[in-house]
């Protein structure tokens, strides 16, 4: 970045500056550069109709540079391969109910770049079709939240493969990550927080990795829906609350590796509906309404070496059968012993608590969580286990919260 600022303040070969005799609108320097050319844009506000970069140039912003949309139009379209755009503030697009209005829309285009730039009251923010190979790095995404019809996306990406998406920080949007049909995407690092709908959203992703990013405080954190292949490692799924709200929604997916992540305090922590081989290993579930539900339709999942601490469920499930397996966690819950000290239970434990089931066939009967029957009903079903899942049970239950054993 420092490098590119040198060489537009020294005027040199393959710069075209905005505002210059030469080229005194934006637009003019645009349309003069050739591929290769750097158009810096100088501090200040320009209200210029929507720009078209269809050759590999590079669009440069001086600190208070500003692309404004005036509440009519989007602000850039870039069709050509390796555009870089960075370091500009992209504003007030408005809102459209008959088009994907976007401040930056990429349109097939391949190997863009587009780092360190700010927006700030758009529709869509960034919206990438059928792009190859582009990067989406240290942008900062804020929206004003009013109701879901009346906002896109923070970064949206359609029919898109090999996307770089890295240490963006986005809220107020729709979603704050939507993806559909976009195939070996790496997500990392970024910050999605209080959009309506999803911190993340994606359908029809295969092959896509999500590590080290926070979702929180969101409509609900994240749903992953009818995709292959994905992997969530590092990832902390934080405050998402309400009536219908979960941390990760696993819905009609194949194949899910979910190591390493925190769930604090969400309404739900993991809903698995129809998740089949599922594979979670060393995350950490806390604070939670219920930490996992497991819907029937899921089948052959696996829960190792997960943590479950201060959660009111911590499994459920909404029939007898459930094909799942827990082995090795570490249960807050557990009242066993280890006589032999080798660090697990002498004992398995049962996860799920026949209070839970009953909430699950009757939600009213929430209002007797704290009661001295409920805590009676569950001592009794701990002792004989009769109406709660026979295949929901960890054999080997950890002693310590820091032993818990991955497969």
């Amino acid at each position: 970045m420092l490098g590119l600022l040198l060489l537009a303040l020294a005027g040199g070969p393959g710069i075209v500056r905005v505002g210059s005799p030469a080229h005194p609108t934006l637009a003019t320097a645009v349309a003069a550069a050739r591929a290769g050319d750097t158009v810096v844009v100088p501090a200040g506000t320009y209200r210029e109709p929507t720009l078209i970069l269809d050759r590999p140039v590079t669009l440069l912003g001086e600190p208070g540079a500003v692309l404004d949309g005036e509440g009519r139009r989007g602000l850039l379209v870039v069709r050509g391969p390796a555009v870089t755009v960075r370091g500009l503030t992209f504003r007030n697009t408005g809102t459209s109910y008959q088009e994907d209005r976007a401040a930056v829309l990429l349109d097939g285009a391949a190997r863009c770049t587009l780092d360190a730039n700010r927006f700030e009251q758009t529709f869509f923010a960034i919206y990438l079709s059928r792009t190859v190979a582009c990067t989406v790095t240290d942008n900062r995404i804020v929206g004003t939240p009013t109701a879901e019809a009346a906002t896109g996306n923070a970064i949206h990406s359609w029919g898109s493969r090999d996307l770089v998406v890295r240490g963006n920080r986005m809220s107020g949007h729709r979603d704050g990550l939507y993806f559909e049909f976009t195939t070996h995407a790496t997500v990392v690092d970024n910050l999605s927080t209080g959009n309506l709908r999803y911190g993340l959203h994606f359908m029809y992703a295969d092959s896509s990795a999500y590590v080290g990013n926070r979702f929180l405080a969101n409509g609900s954190g994240v749903a992953v829906m009818y995709s292959h292949h994905v992997t969530m490692r590092g990832n902390h799924f934080s405050r998402n609350r309400g009536p219908t709200a979960h941390g990760l929604l696993l819905k009609d997916i194949t194949d899910v590796t979910l190591a390493g992540n925190t769930f604090d305090g969400n309404s739900t922590g993991v809903l698995a509906d129809g998740a089949n081989r599922l594979v979670a290993t060393d995350n950490s579930f806390q604070a939670n309404g219920w930490a996992i539900r497991l819907l029937a339709s899921s089948a052959d999942s696996r829960f190792s070496g997960n943590r479950f601490r201060g959660n009111s469920f911590d499994v459920t499930v909404n029939g007898r059968q459930a094909a799942a397996r827990f082995d090795g966690n570490w249960w807050d819950a557990y009242r066993g012993w280890d006589l032999d000290r080798d660090g697990t239970g002498d004992v398995p434990h049962h996860p799920v608590r026949l209070f839970a089931l009953l909430v699950e066939r009757a939600p009213a009967a929430m209002l007797l969580q704290r009661s001295l029957f409920v805590r009676l009903v569950d001592a009794a079903e701990r002792t004989v286990p009769l109406l709660t899942p026979d295949a929901i049970v960890d054999r080997h239950p950890q002693m310590t919260a820091s032993a818990g054993r991955a497969p």
